[in-house]
C-alpha cells in the first residue's frame, strides 16, 4: 500500500483551473504587454548564439564536424524543431497564463514528479547558460576596453588576469603562451598536515558587476528591467543589421563552395550546435503572470520572437559564410572577425559593443526566467516557503532574486562555450519534447478548456516537434558525447534533491 500511495504521489498533478486560481491571488505586478515581450524573446534569443555559437557551428567542434556554408540548411531543422514546440508553448501559455514555463505545464498534466524534474532542467538551461554568458561578457569587455587604450589609463585597460577571469583560464591560457601561472595570480599559501598547498586567487571582477547590477535592476521591477532590454535589443538589432547590409557588399559565392562539406552529418551536428542559438523564446511564458494580457500577447510574443530572429540569423549567417573562407572561420568572436578579414577594424570594435548589449539583455532575461521559475517551484511547495516572498514596494520576488543573482555570481567559472551549450540543448530538448507530449494530454484531459490559441494540425504537429527534437538529440548522442554524460548527471542530482527535501516537504505542506 505504501508503494501505491508513493506513485499516486509522483502523478498527483494540479489542474489549470487551479492554477489560473492561484495567479488570480498572485501579488506580481501586471505591467507587459506584447512588445515587452517581444523584447523579452528577441533580447533572450540574440545573444551567445550569434556571436559566438554560429562560429562553432559553421566550422566544427571538437565532438563533431560543422555545416560549412550548409549552416543555413541547419539552421531551418533548428527554426522547424522550434517551431512545432512554440506552438504548442503558445497554446498552453495562453490556457495556463501562471509563471514557471514548462515546469507548469508539466504539473498540469504529467504530475508533480515530472514537473520537479522538468524545472530542474529549466535551471540548467538558464542557470548554466547565465554563468558562461557572465563569463563571454568579460572577454567582450575587455576588448571593448582595448579600444580605448589611448584615452583610458594603462591599469584599466589592461587590469591584471586574476581580476578578470577565474583561475581554470589563466591556467590554460599560460600553458597556451608558455607564461608563467604565477606571475599572473597570486596564491595563498597553507599547509594542513604539513602539506604545503598553493591555493590560486582569481576573481571575474566584471562578471560579478554586471550580475550584480542587473540583480539589483530587477528587484526593481520587471517593466523597469525590460525598459533596459528595449535599449540594449535596440542596439544589439541596429549593428547586427549594420553587419548583415555593411558585409553583403564584400561576399564572395566561391566561399560559399562547397556548400556541404561534411555532408549530412556536419548539417545535423551544426543544428544541435546552431539550436543554442534558439533557446531563451521559452523564457517569455515565464513572465506569464506578469503580463496584462496573457492569453492574446504571449502566443503572439512567442511566434513572432522564432519568426524574426530566424530571418535575422539566416542573412547573417550568409553574409559570414559569404565573406570569410570555411577554414578561416573564428569560433569566438566570428562577425568582429568577419569584419577584421574585409579591413574594418573600426566596425570589428562596433560589433563588441552590440555583442556587450546582447549579452546583457540575455544575463536579464535568464535571470528573470530562473526566478520566476524558481517562485512557481517555490509556491507549489517543493522548495522553502519562505522564499517566495513578495517585496512590498516593487512586487517582485526579491529573496529569489537574490538567491539566483549570488549563484550565477559566486558560480561565473570557466566552462567550455560549446559544452555548456550542448549540455543546455540536450536541457531544452527534453523540455520541448514534454510541452509536446502536454498538448496532446491535455487535448484529451480538457476537451472544452478554452484555447484562445490551439496548434493547427493537432496531432500532427506536436508528434513533429517531438521527432524533430528527439531526431537531433539521437545524432548528437551517436557521438562520443561529454555533454550527454553531465546532462545524466545534473538529472541525477536532480532525483536525489527531490527524494531527500523535495517529496517530503510537498507532503508535510498537505498535511
Amino acid at each position: 500500500m505504501k508503494l501505491r500511495s508513493v506513485l499516486n504521489n509522483l502523478l498527483e498533478r494540479k489542474t489549470p483551473q487551479e492554477f489560473i486560481e492561484d495567479r488570480t491571488n498572485s501579488d506580481l505586478k501586471k505591467t507587459l504587454n506584447v512588445f515587452d515581450l517581444i523584447v523579452l524573446g528577441i533580447g533572450a534569443v540574440v545573444g551567445t548564439g550569434i556571436f559566438t555559437i554560429i562560429g562553432s557551428a559553421i566550422a566544427g567542434t571538437s565532438e563533431g564536424p560543422g555545416a560549412g556554408s550548409a549552416i543555413i540548411i541547419s539552421m531551418i531543422l533548428a527554426a522547424v524543431a522550434s517551431v512545432f514546440s512554440a506552438l504548442s508553448y503558445s497554446e498552453i501559455a495562453s490556457m495556463i497564463p501562471v509563471a514557471g514555463s514548462a515546469y507548469t505545464y508539466t504539473y498540469a498534466t504529467m504530475g508533480e514528479f515530472m514537473a520537479w524534474m522538468v524545472g530542474w532542467i529549466l535551471m540548467l538551461e538558464y542557470a548554466i547558460s547565465n554563468i558562461t554568458v557572465a563569463s563571454a561578457w568579460t572577454g567582450y569587455f575587455a576588448q571593448l576596453l582595448k579600444g580605448f587604450e589611448h584615452i583610458l589609463p594603462s591599469f584599466i585597460v589592461n587590469f591584471p588576469l586574476w581580476l578578470r577571469n577565474d583561475y581554470r583560464t589563466i591556467y590554460e591560457m599560460c600553458g597556451k603562451y608558455g607564461w608563467d601561472v604565477h606571475e599572473k595570480m597570486p596564491f595563498i599559501h597553507i599547509s594542513p598536515a604539513g602539506i604545503p598547498i598553493d591555493i590560486p586567487v582569481a576573481i571575474n571582477i566584471p562578471a560579478i558587476a554586471i550580475v550584480l547590477v542587473l540583480t539589483i535592476l530587477l528587484i526593481k521591477g520587471v517593466k523597469e528591467s525590460t525598459k533596459v532590454a528595449a535599449i540594449m535589443v535596440g542596439v544589439n538589432m541596429f549593428i547586427i543589421l549594420s553587419f548583415i547590409i555593411a558585409g553583403s557588399f564584400y561576399v564572395r559565392p566561391e566561399n560559399w563552395t562547397p556548400f556541404a562539406p561534411n555532408g549530412i552529418e556536419g548539417i545535423f551536428t551544426g543544428a544541435f550546435v546552431i539550436f543554442f542559438a534558439y533557446i531563451g523564446f521559452d523564457a517569455i511564458s515565464t513572465a506569464a503572470e506578469e503580463t496584462k494580457n496573457p492569453q492574446r500577447d504571449l502566443p503572439i510574443a512567442i511566434m513572432g520572437t522564432l519568426i524574426l530572429c530566424t530571418i535575422l540569423y539566416i542573412s547573417a549567417a550568409l553574409v559570414l559564410t559569404g565573406v570569410v573562407p570555411l577554414n578561416a572561420i573564428d569560433t569566438q568572436a566570428p562577425l568582429a572577425h568577419a569584419m577584421r578579414f574585409i579591413g574594418k577594424d573600426w566596425f570589428a570594435g562596433l560589433i563588441s559593443v552590440g555583442a556587450l548589449c546582447a549579452l546583457t539583455s540575455v544575463l536579464l532575461i535568464y535571470q528573470l526566467g530562473a526566478t520566476r521559475i524558481l517562485f512557481a517551484m517555490s509556491r507549489d511547495g517543493f522548495l522553502p516557503k519562505s522564499l517566495n516572498k513578495i517585496h512590498k514596494k516593487f512586487k517582485t520576488p526579491h529573496i529569489l532574486t537574490w538567491i539566483a543573482g549570488i549563484i550565477v555570481m559566486i558560480c561565473a567559472l570557466f566552462m567550455d562555450l560549446n559544452t555548456s551549450a550542448e549540455l543546455c540543448n540536450f536541457g531544452v530538448f527534453t523540455s520541448f519534447i514534454i510541452i509536446c507530449v502536454a498538448v496532446l494530454i491535455l487535448r484529451k484531459t480538457e476537451p472544452d478548456r478554452k484555447r484562445p490559441f490551439k496548434v493547427p494540425l493537432c496531432p500532427w504537429f506536436p508528434i513533429f516537434g517531438i521527432i524533430t527534437c528527439f531526431g537531433l538529440m539521437y545524432c548528437k548522442l551517436g557521438h562520443k558525447s561529454t555533454s550527454a554524460f553531465y546532462f545524466i548527471i545534473w538529472l541525477l542530482i536532480g532525483l536525489a534533491i527531490y527524494a531527500g527535501y523535495g517529496y517530503k516537504a510537498k507532503r508535510l505542506e498537505e498535511k
